[in-house]
């Protein structure tokens, strides 16, 4: 069985050397995802939005790999400020609400750049959500 790699075309992904999204079989793997759109961090100082755009990129990652949200099996949040939690979670639950990821959400120093405020890892089997 082959693995599919697939960037998003971001700078740092040769620099660091990571895929996007990995594919394999019935499963995939989403990198950590920030709300960086166009190269800068969009939505500075507003946790709720950062999730909700990291969200939409999870998505489109994951479309473009032939899955959907309703296939993601697990979520990690990563956070920088843990007393957030409410508006991370919830932004969290208006998207995965009906699916029910397992997840976790976890409070880091910092991410790479000071103005992201969530980064979100997903993985996904696809069929999960029939």
């Amino acid at each position: 069985m082959s693995v599919i790699r697939l960037g998003s075309g971001a700078p740092w992904e040769g620099i660091v050397g990571y895929s996007r999204v990995v594919v394999r079989g019935d499963a995939a793997w989403v990198s950590g995802t920030t709300s960086v759109v166009d190269g800068a961090v969009a939505h500075p100082g507003d946790a709720r939005a950062q999730t909700r755009q990291a969200l939409v990129t999870v998505r489109e990652s994951l479309e473009r790999a032939g899955f959907t949200l309703a296939d993601v099996v697990r979520t990690r949040m990563f956070v920088t400020d843990i007393s957030r939690w409410d508006e991370i979670g919830r932004a969290h639950g208006e998207v995965f609400g009906d699916v029910r990821p397992a997840t976790s959400m976890v409070q880091v120093a910092a991410l790479i750049d000071p103005a992201m405020l969530v980064e979100i890892e997903a993985d996904a089997v696809r069929g999960a959500g029939a």
